[in-house]
């Protein structure tokens, strides 16, 4: 078994484990969602058909790893009612740094509902260059994300 850790900071506390999902590209997080949220699938099966390594691909409970998110001004509120429809990520991991609107709906969603999404960002190209969807992710407190294959 192979281990890496990266180091990154901590945009919503928590402690989980969980297999990776990863977009090597930009996620869009209402094309992503809409289906799921509209028409009730509870894998959250991503719906944007633009991005190749996740769609059809379930993301409920998964640690969702990815550069950053794309699209519109919705995406912090999809991010929110994803999770209060017990449909979100077990965690969000972005190499890159957050955006505003991610972070506001990772944040919401940790204060408004009763499902935990920590959410690490700045990871860097190497995590999104060496994480793989399958692996296991296991993301502590203090943003310490460790990867096993």
């Amino acid at each position: 078994m192979s281990t890496r850790v990266f180091k990154g900071r901590v945009v919503v506390k928590g402690r989980v484990t969980a297999e990776a999902l990863v977009s090597k590209g930009g996620f869009n997080t209402l094309a992503s969602y809409q289906h799921s949220l509209m028409f009730g699938d509870r894998s959250g099966k991503c719906s944007d058909q633009n991005n190749v390594d996740l769609y059809k691909r379930p993301m409920a409970g998964k640690a969702l790893c990815m550069p950053q998110t794309i699209g519109s001004t919705t995406g912090g509120l999809v991010l929110y009612c994803a999770s209060a429809m017990s449909r979100q990520p077990a965690c969000l991991l972005f190499a890159k740094e957050i955006d505003s609107l991610a972070a506001a709906g990772a944040i919401l969603a940790d204060v408004w509902t009763d499902n935990s999404m920590p959410t690490v960002d700045g990871l860097g190209e190497e995590f999104l260059s060496y994480v793989q969807t399958g692996d296991r992710i296991t993301v502590d407190e203090d943003g310490t994300v460790t990867v096993e294959r």
